[in-house]
């Protein structure tokens, strides 16, 4: 495993001890060597057949300690460096005991960064090179008139090489798990946040496509009748400054959703109680529109409500910008556990866009389908456009 990589937790990100600070864990390297250095000294005094730690011994030690320093940036050197330098104390005689916490050390940080095989590797040669000591260079090394160890030990000595590689792997799976988790957690986040942008998003494309298209028509009313007509034009620059207020209170609501989390809406939002008011807006722009609604209306709940409304809503200003028809039908029905919304005009498609950015239907398709429901829209054939919407309802909103 590349190096680079392995010092990396995932989701690309860099592990505790590598911040970029440049910092080297200097304060728990000097107090392991403090312990390792005061604990030799004091298994020696019990071990009358090893080599009486001197000077020597304790420069050893210290030795086996400074390469703790690069850890975390260097692991796989670290550690064969860590086993060859122990490896040099116990050719020389001295006591066993804390000097094999160094080896561990090194070991646990070749795991956590990803390099199990090193780790394995320098276990593996330092416990095959006290082998050769135990058993076969005694007579020519320190400390004199020393006899083999006994075999029972070589298995000690391989039941802490394997404690060490599974306790170093177990710490490391739970850093990575957590890791994962904090990454799963950011992820959600994110996902949240977007979603949200893209609500926010929708909602401002629903509410100033249709006022916009309300007020691009009349406009033009207003202008065409400026000199002849005076009186209606007028007209035209009433539903203006209504279609506008509404515009601007409408976007208002919707950016209230950013303000402070737990703040309350200052509005309800709308729902297909508000049916007449569009109703009343399209005849405004110069449509048409009648109601049907079959079934007994139950109360929707909010979420359903607004996008039964939304939906209707964009459908209209659909017919009002690209449709030569001056006449539309939307037909409300409650049926078991579903409601269905259908919006038929009969003309022809104009080929006008009226500013429009073709986001409306993929608004609608994403507002059913975040509540499980579907969205037909498309020519009908006897001429004309249909746009059909199935929302599902909770039993608890089932009429």
């Amino acid at each position: 495993m590349d190096e680079e990589r392995a010092d990396r937790l995932p989701g690309g990100r860099r592990s505790r001890w590598e911040r970029g600070d440049g910092r080297l864990p200097w304060r728990s390297t000097l107090l392991i060597a403090l312990l390792v250095v005061a604990g030799s000294g004091f298994a020696g005094r019990d071990q009358t057949g090893r080599e009486a730690l001197d000077a020597a011994g304790r420069i050893l030690l210290l030795l086996g300690a400074v390469p703790l320093l690069l850890r975390h940036r260097r692991p796989v050197p670290v550690v064969f460096a860590v086993a060859a330098v122990t490896l040099g104390y116990l050719a020389a005689g001295y006591p066993y005991g804390p000097v094999f916490a160094l080896v561990a050390v090194a070991c646990f940080a070749a795991v956590v960064h990803g390099h199990r095989a090193a780790a394995a590797w320098a276990l593996g040669l330092l416990w095959t090179g006290h082998l050769l000591l135990a058993h076969w260079l005694y007579r020519r090394l320190p400390p004199v008139g020393d006899g083999p160890a006994p075999w029972g030990q070589e298995i000690t000595a391989a039941a802490f090489a394997v404690a060490v590689l599974a306790a170093s792997e177990a710490i490391r799976e739970k850093r990575e798990q957590r890791a994962r988790r904090r990454a799963d957690r950011a992820a959600a986040e994110r996902r949240r946040a977007d979603a949200e942008r893209l609500r926010i998003a929708r909602e401002l494309h629903d509410v100033l496509a249709h006022s916009i298209s309300v007020i691009n028509v009349q406009a033009g009313v207003g202008l065409a009748l400026l000199d002849s007509d005076p009186e209606q034009a007028r007209t035209a620059l009433t539903t203006i400054k209504a279609a506008s207020k509404e515009a601007l209170g409408e976007v208002r609501q919707v950016l209230d959703t950013l303000r402070t989390p737990g703040d309350a809406p200052r509005a309800p939002a709308p729902g297909l109680d508000r049916l007449p008011e569009l109703v009343e807006q399209a005849g405004a722009a110069g449509l048409a529109v009648t109601v049907a609604t079959d079934g007994r209306a139950a109360v929707l709940p909010p979420g359903a409500d607004l996008a039964a409304f939304r939906i209707v809503q964009e459908a209209l200003t659909n017919v009002v910008r690209h449709s030569g028809s001056r006449t539309a039908r939307v037909r409300v029905a409650y049926g078991s556990g579903r409601l269905e919304l259908t919006v038929d005009d009969d003309g022809p498609a104009t080929g006008t866009e009226a500013g429009g950015t073709g986001n409306g239907l993929a608004g609608m398709r994403e507002r059913a389908a975040a509540l499980g429901g579907t969205i037909e829209a498309g020519t009908r054939p006897d001429g004309g456009f249909r746009v059909h919407a199935v929302l599902p309802l909770g039993p608890e909103e089932a009429p």
